[in-house]
């Protein structure tokens, strides 16, 4: 498996962004055959077909990624500002930060990540809008053993 160099010129053809956030390299593609001494032929996907498959080493680089660490698109889910969607899963805790003459309630949710769970404080406010379920789930949990719960 290798990278492909992407030329900056103008009148190369454009991949994806353009100008500083414009990527160095693209790829993985797999290495069908090697073409002489100095070059190699790749198997290219549909969107890049109007390409020559046949690439000189200068323009390749050795891709050293881990197959078991790719991402499926599949499992993937994106919003419709095309972010990472992470699900909610409990919240776990509860506790109020002082600052200053402000008291903020803060609770501890539970996010499923695709490479195993993460945890992060969030504002209730942030909790009441973006979670009411979990919200609820909390509040009933905790009126059924108000011991657990700290004002």
């Amino acid at each position: 498996m290798v990278m492909l160099k992407v030329s900056p010129r103008k009148v190369v053809i454009r991949f994806r962004k353009r100008g500083k956030l414009a990527p160095r390299f693209i790829g993985p593609f797999k290495v069908l055959a090697r073409v002489g001494e100095i070059a190699y032929r790749l198997e290219l996907p549909e969107e890049l077909v109007g390409i020559h498959n046949t690439f000189y080493v200068s323009n390749l680089r050795k891709c050293l990624a881990d197959d078991s660490m790719w991402v499926l698109l599949d499992e993937v889910t994106l919003n419709n500002k095309l972010s990472y969607v992470e699900d909610p899963v409990v919240i776990l805790d509860e506790k109020i930060k002082q600052i200053r003459n402000k008291r903020i309630r803060t609770h501890k949710v539970q996010w499923h990540h695709r490479k195993g769970s993460k945890c992060t404080w969030e504002s209730e406010d942030f909790v009441l809008e973006h979670l009411p379920s979990l919200h609820a789930v909390w509040i009933a949990g905790t009126q059924s053993n108000p011991s657990g719960r700290e004002l």
